[in-house]
């Protein structure tokens, strides 16, 4: 019983430390929070933060790993109805269920996501979403929902074209407040990467 309590002592701990370093995130931007702003912010003094991490970078690493994290299982459970989607010849634009869960995921930790993927965030944080998104989608793995011999350009460009409008997309969500659904968001999502931009403006001709 006592370590129970002094595991759920930890997580709250840390939850208000993630918490704190959003709100800083939000009020100054990465670059100027200090540890004492977040001990002060989050009501704690400094060896208890340092009990736990190194840094502040060591905090917004630890962050986004367990986001990274979260994403790849996200993704592992999602491969079988991706692929049998990827194979109904069907010419209705049904969401992936994946893309709907991925958007549920983001509007559950939308502070964070917000917060790290916003303009005072941590920009090496989206060259890390790029990756997964290519190792998932598209790299050369046995896994990946599309295979690399069956492009019609060079890889890295649609990577980096999938990667960033994909990443635009999420930040766009978070920042006007995430009033569209997870299903609506998976709809607009879905008809702009099987259909494309010009699909999707109407241009169907």
């Amino acid at each position: 019983m006592r370590n129970m309590k002094a595991d759920l002592r930890v997580i709250r701990t840390k939850e208000s430390i993630r918490q704190a370093l959003v709100e800083l995130i939000n009020e100054k931007g990465f670059k100027a929070i200090t540890v004492k702003d977040i001990t002060m912010k989050a009501n704690i003094n400094r060896g208890t933060f340092y009990a736990h991490y190194q840094d502040k970078f060591d905090l917004m690493t630890k962050c986004e790993e367990d986001v990274m994290l979260d994403l790849s299982q996200l993704t592992k459970e999602s491969y079988p109805s991706v692929i049998s989607a990827l194979e109904t010849d069907s010419n209705t634009v049904m969401p992936f269920t994946f893309t709907i869960s991925l958007f549920e995921y983001l509007h559950k930790n939308s502070g964070f996501m917000k917060a790290v993927l916003g303009p005072k965030g941590d920009l090496s944080f989206q060259t890390k979403l790029k990756d997964l998104m290519w190792e998932t989608l598209y790299g050369n793995n046995p896994n990946a929902f599309l295979k690399e011999e069956d492009f019609l350009i060079p890889g890295q460009y649609l990577a980096a074209y999938m990667g960033t409008a994909i990443i635009g997309v999420f930040q766009q969500w978070l920042e006007s407040g995430t009033k569209e659904s997870p299903l609506e968001m998976a709809r607009i999502l879905t008809t702009l990467s099987v259909n494309g931009p010009f699909f999707a403006a109407g241009l169907k001709k």
